[in-house]
């Protein structure tokens, strides 16, 4: 060989491993929506963010043993990466936006609705009606910021008792300590939407625009509610805190979690929904579960599987 093209080559093969050692590590997934069709409805999950949550001091009726066996079978550690999804649904009349995430309520890991539904090809002005499934911080947070209205062209929805519960003075009043935050954020969240009368509510079950449904499932609060959503026959149901870690409650469903108001309620609840989803074999979107949280769910003797979507990229 030539002695010349031999340093040529080694030159070359030492500069390209440098190059390669020195590219830095990027740290940042793709933006956080995926879609998917429903019938003629387009669907698109948007991430909120992640935080990482210790369950083990929030889930209730389960023992350490238990837990710690749950997260094993599913290669998770405590406290758990925990998602946090919205759901936006495109009748081709109308665009829905099912919760709006945690806004600034819970730190720098969540509150990345806005940027995703942005990523996804769509702006906040767009957005013709927002349903709520319940009026924790994590659900209504990304309604307004410093006070502003971020949809201003929405018609905020949900269920007549959420409402009635989390935006009374007098149950705020109530509630010990601890528990005023939430009560704050809630009618912080609300207040532009009332002021511009851009808020309103529904009672239990009620039909809300052609091909979406408030279903009633309250437990997990006063008023919560899920969503379904149909087109040529094809069914979403849009879960929201009915439950919380997949890892534990698909296996167990009798365990609960602190935040459930009523936490018999919300058992039985997620219980039914559980049997219906398996029997019937419709599509489920929640909001803690794995982005992009969209499945089936698979009866195994009294315990039930999670199913993830197929991946498609639409065309």
């Amino acid at each position: 060989m030539n002695l010349n093209r031999f340093f040529l080559l080694a030159l070359f093969a030492l500069t390209s491993s440098f190059a390669n050692a020195a590219a830095p590590m990027v740290k940042t997934s793709a933006p956080g929506y995926y879609r998917m069709m429903l019938g003629e409805f387009e669907i698109t999950a948007l991430s909120d963010g992640t935080r990482a949550l210790p369950m083990d001091k929030l889930l209730d009726h389960i023992t350490p043993a238990n837990y710690t066996k749950a997260l094993n079978k599913f290669h998770l550690t405590n406290p758990i990466e925990t998602s946090f999804n919205a759901f936006l649904i495109n009748t081709g009349s109308k665009l829905v936006l099912v919760d709006t995430g945690a806004g600034s309520n819970f730190g720098p890991t969540l509150g990345k609705l806005a940027t995703n539904l942005k990523a996804a090809g769509y702006l906040p002005e767009q957005i013709d009606e927002i349903y709520i499934t319940h009026m924790h911080g994590d659900h209504i947070g990304g309604l307004t910021a410093e006070g502003v209205a971020q949809f201003p062209n929405a018609v905020v929805r949900a269920d007549k008792q959420e409402a009635a519960y989390w935006l009374s003075q007098e149950n705020m009043d109530k509630a010990p300590e601890a528990g005023k935050g939430s009560f704050k954020a809630a009618m912080s969240a609300l207040q532009p939407y009332v002021n511009a009368g851009h808020f309103s509510t529904f009672d239990g079950s009620s039909d809300l625009v052609p091909g979406v449904k408030a279903v009633a499932a309250h437990g997990h609060t006063a008023g919560h509610t899920t969503y379904l959503v149909e087109s040529r026959g094809q069914k979403l149901i849009l879960w929201g805190d009915l439950m919380h870690v997949a890892a534990v409650q698909f296996d167990d469903p009798s365990v609960t979690i602190h935040f459930d108001s009523d936490s018999k309620a919300a058992y039985a609840e997620r219980k039914q929904a559980y049997a219906q989803a398996a029997k019937e074999g419709y599509l489920i979107g929640a909001a803690h579960l794995s982005f992009p949280a969209l499945g089936y769910l698979r009866q195994q003797g009294k315990a039930y599987a999670w199913v993830p979507v197929n991946y498609s990229p639409l065309p």
